[in-house]
């Protein structure tokens, strides 16, 4: 099997649309859309009126019969919403996800994949995250139904999911264990989904993908490989300095002069070891350059994941006014990036790129009312009467507190999810304010610096592949 040299990066929300996946799969690397809060990501593009009509014309193929059309009547608006109205909420999930949620997030998740591998030969996969679980079974039902090439998954321990993949690729239900904070020896919370019970005359097989453990250490790659439910394909190590959460340090918590988590010798995988599993794997986490390409490849990696250069092209999600931001101030040599210890509610590191409106900046963000009314990122709990409730650090403090929350969680969290769709041009709009955003790229931004000395108005994925790949031998 011939596998991709580079990796886009799967980022969310929506930054790796389907847009950056299909130029990078096109051009014969692995393009990867993100899975997360798409259900949520195709209701605001239908409001907002799809105006180059690709959500329809992906819907239109969608393969099960019947269940589209409630979606265009509950979310499309002809000629889109007005800018100054706020779109129309997607309900949060709960321990026992309603038939209509899990329904949109299969076909949303079945239209990105869709778009991404629409006209040409090249491999698509999708990015999840273990941290966000109670999507992901739909997620990867509605990827597999677009056939998805690749599926992956870090931000956690993802030993259930290629089981998952497994009895989906022949037409079997699947189950998910979910994470329960504070759970007692009977407090536990599992979400099923049978696609014979979902939807009449759901396809009796479909295509198994390659599933890829975005990983931070050898201790979980040798767990994934030998205890997973079924079998894993490969792994991508990801390091410290890579864009998003990073896995916290090994050992105990040691802080710079910044505030920012310090990572030492025991976080850094070692290769050799990772080779004896003989499965192939990918380094990402400041891998962006030729020269750091041919030292993975010498390493005995595959290739690599890149995410912040791909993040700034012209073909990524994020909104023209935040990338365009960016690039200046990275051509001026200005953007501040730093790893936040406390930002996401998820407790992992978050790394965020400093922006005059982003949310990192504590004054503007305090002003901001705490609402939690999109919920990627709340955690299941067990409740006195015996039901699962959910919570989240960055929602109002006294209801997490009220939720037997510890308050001392609440401090400097932020609300990644408002903020995330801030990122793509999707801010939700308030009666007294705009949700603003917060961006998250990698530490190693000289790539980004030598494509626009190469590329001073801009650059493609293209481009970003074949600055890249220029003194790698055509395979």
């Amino acid at each position: 099997m011939r596998f991709p040299i580079v990796i886009q990066g799967g980022m969310g929300v929506a930054v790796s649309d389907w847009r950056l996946a299909k130029a990078v799969a096109s051009a014969g690397q692995l393009g990867v859309v993100s899975g997360t809060g798409i259900n949520v990501v195709l209701a605001r593009r239908l409001q907002e009126g799809d105006r180059d009509g690709a959500m329809r014309r992906a819907l239109a193929q969608f393969p099960i019969a019947g269940y589209v059309e409630r979606i265009l009547e509950r979310y499309f608006i002809e000629g889109g919403k007005p800018a100054d109205q706020p779109y129309k909420a997607v309900p949060m999930y709960t321990a026992v996800p309603s038939a209509e949620w899990q329904i949109l997030n299969v076909v949303a998740a079945f239209v990105e994949v869709f778009l991404a591998k629409e006209g040409h030969a090249g491999v698509v996969g999708i990015n999840l995250l273990e941290k966000v679980q109670m999507p992901n079974l739909s997620a990867l039902y509605g990827a597999m139904l677009a056939d998805v090439d690749y599926v992956l998954m870090g931000a956690g321990i993802p030993r259930e999911i290629p089981g998952v993949l497994d009895q989906f690729a022949v037409g079997e239900a699947a189950s998910l264990n979910i994470y329960v904070e504070q759970a007692g020896a009977d407090d536990k919370l599992v979400v099923h989904f049978d696609p014979r019970e979902m939807f009449d005359n759901p396809p009796a097989s479909l295509k198994r993908p390659e599933f890829l453990a975005i990983i931070a250490s050898n201790t979980l790659a040798i767990a994934l490989a030998k205890k997973a439910t079924g079998k894993v394909n490969g792994f991508i190590v990801e390091g410290p300095t890579a864009g998003g959460h990073n896995a916290p340090p090994r050992g105990q918590a040691v802080f710079n002069e910044r505030g920012e988590p310090v990572y030492g010798q025991r976080d850094v995988v070692d290769l050799v070891k990772l080779q004896d599993l003989g499965l192939p794997f990918w380094l990402a986490g400041s891998y962006g350059s030729p020269e750091r390409l041919a030292e993975a490849l010498a390493s005995g990696a595959v290739g690599i994941q890149v995410g912040t250069a791909f993040a700034l092209s012209n073909d990524s999600g994020f909104s023209p006014e935040i990338r365009q931001s960016l690039l200046t101030d990275i051509a001026n040599d200005s953007l501040n990036i730093y790893t936040d210890a406390l930002a996401s509610p998820t407790g992992f590191p978050f790394k965020v790129a400093e922006l005059n409106t982003t949310l990192a900046l504590e004054p503007t963000y305090k002003e901001r009312p705490r609402i939690c009314d999109l919920g990627y990122l709340r955690v299941a709990y067990p409740r006195e009467d015996g039901t699962m409730g959910f919570r989240c650090p960055a929602e109002p403090v006294d209801q997490y507190v009220k939720k037997g929350g510890d308050i001392n969680d609440t401090t400097g969290r932020k609300c990644l999810c408002n903020a995330l769709f801030a990122n793509i041009g999707m801010p939700q709009q308030r009666k007294e304010y705009t949700e603003q955003a917060l961006v998250t790229l990698g530490d190693d931004i000289k790539t980004v610096s030598a494509l626009l000395e190469l590329h001073p108005q801009g650059f493609s994925a293209v481009d970003v592949l074949e600055y890249l790949l220029a003194a790698v031998p055509q395979q």
